[in-house]
């Protein structure tokens, strides 16, 4: 059993973690009245916070069938995935206009970070199940490539959209192997020349070809 959690905001936050990082399956029922025993608060005190995760699209609710982990299509990732594009190229072509020197070091301790652990996925070579610390990192870095596009509606709606993709990705794909590693560690890479280099064309291309695998209806 888990730890009691006596803050609403922790329930958010562990329930979330778990629909990110395949703890329930695609379409799994969740059920206040189990989950409250969990975390020892009230079963309407799960119900809020499942009511909360599927505004952010995480949850699927119907009235007299109840919440359900939302399901995976190959189809519904690409549509997530070619939103995210435009959202991503938008946000990171202002962010570049207005970040200066502050925000090309925040995106390269960012980018530190997630290269290291990237780097080392890529050197196993056996499967490697998916890995929260990874995923962690994967966000910070792109939340920092945004950060500074002085948009809030539009940061708001990106960090829905990336939560939504990583779901879909983690319900279609269990296992990422090494090869995937070393293919983004390529791909994020050319996300942070642009940016050095001030390069708009450059960073809306590099971002379309980290997506764009994604973005086909035809599994990779």
């Amino acid at each position: 059993m888990r730890d009691s959690r006596i803050g609403t905001p922790d329930i958010y936050a562990d329930l979330q973690h778990r629909l990110l990082t395949g703890g329930f399956a695609p379409g799994a029922k969740l059920m206040p009245s189990s989950l409250h025993a969990e975390y020892g608060c009230s079963a309407n005190t799960v119900r809020d916070v499942l009511l909360q995760l599927s505004k952010v699209g995480l949850v699927e609710f119907e009235i007299q069938r109840g919440f359900r982990a939302r399901n995976v299509s190959v189809q519904k990732r690409a549509e997530i995935a070619r939103f995210r594009v435009l959202l991503e190229q938008e946000g990171a072509v202002a962010s570049m206009r207005n970040g200066g020197l502050e925000w090309e070091a925040a995106l390269a301790a960012a980018h530190h970070r997630l290269m290291h652990i990237e780097q080392q996925f890529a050197k196993v070579r056996d499967d490697i199940p998916f890995v929260g610390i990874w995923s962690d990192a994967e966000l910070s870095f792109h939340r920092t490539l945004l950060s500074e596009c002085r948009l809030p509606p539009l940061l708001e709606t990106f960090d829905s959209v990336y939560m939504q993709f990583r779901q879909q990705m983690v319900g279609l794909e269990k296992n990422c192997v090494p090869s995937y590693f070393h293919r983004i560690v390529q791909e994020h890479q050319a996300i942070v020349d642009a940016a050095t280099a001030n390069d708009e064309a450059a960073m809306r291309q590099a971002i379309y070809d980290h997506q764009a695998r994604h973005t086909e209806l035809v599994p990779q």
